[in-house]
């Protein structure tokens, strides 16, 4: 019976399944896998495991080994390469006076490849850039415009709370984030409190963002005329986490009462 393991390229990058053969590893170790483009160097990141249920419909790339001081020595020589291709690469951005942000470059393991990774505010020319690269370097060349929370992603940093960036930690994809839910959970709409390190409203908004609107769902809405057995007024703010509302009275003072004490 085949078995599956999941490796992953990146510290905060997707998991990716692979058959792990005959191989018997272990989370946190370092492996080379068949990919679409040539051998890959990878982690373990999810145990191998038996096959559940029918097998699928494409067949699964193979674990080729287990990496060797060798494939380690190969690894660092390819950074050393990457490092010089940025460097190349931004001496030429500047004297083409290309409008782009160069911010990574990355080499597949066996070096037959460099892909360059840009931000831009719009389409770049770059067609004679890549004849300089390919002229320098002697393989293939790719360029890739992202966005600017992928280049967060990829470049990591650390975000207002004083941690790492989730999206370079643990995130293995984006999901949508709107002003909504800084709303919803009662946040300063203050763009500059709201935003994360990449300037787009922070990732961690959707992370309690179900609770929240569960929450808010038991509460009256905003403006609402409410009684309970001591007062009488209008719904002027919400607070979630000890679950109150604050009541504006009719001689205009304000009290903050509990959601459970409102009469139905």
């Amino acid at each position: 019976m085949s078995k599956i393991v999941g490796i992953k390229f990146k510290a905060g990058g997707k998991i990716y399944d692979f058959d792990s053969g005959a191989f018997v590893l272990a989370v946190g170790d370092p492996v080379i896998v068949e990919t679409e483009k040539g051998l890959g160097f990878g982690t373990v990141a999810v145990a191998p495991k038996p096959v559940d249920g029918p097998p699928p419909d494409k067949p699964l790339k193979k674990v080729f080994r287990k990496a060797s001081e060798q494939d380690f020595t190969r690894r660092q020589s390819n950074k050393i390469l990457e490092k010089e291709a940025h460097e190349y690469c931004l001496k030429f951005i500047q004297e083409l006076g290309l409008k782009m942000n160069l911010f990574s470059v990355e080499a597949t393991f066996d070096a037959s490849r460099l892909t360059f990774f840009f931000t831009a505010d719009g389409r770049v020319d770059f067609r004679q850039l890549v004849k300089m690269l390919v002229k320098q370097f002697r393989v293939r060349i790719e360029m890739r415009q992202v966005g600017i929370r992928n280049q967060a992603k990829m470049c990591g940093g650390i975000g207002r709370c004083g941690r790492e960036f989730c999206c370079s930690t643990f995130m293995e994809k984006f999901d949508p984030v709107s002003i909504r839910m800084a709303k919803d959970q009662g946040l300063s709409l203050n763009p500059t409190k709201i935003s994360g390190q990449c300037g787009r409203l922070m990732c961690c908004l959707t992370f309690e963002n179900k609770v929240y609107q569960e929450i808010r769902s038991r509460f009256p809405r905003m403006g609402k005329i409410v009684k309970t057995k001591d007062h009488s007024g209008k719904v002027v703010r919400f607070n979630f986490l000890q679950n109150k509302v604050a009541l504006r009275l009719e001689d205009n003072q304000e009290v903050e009462i509990s959601v459970d004490d409102i009469i139905k």
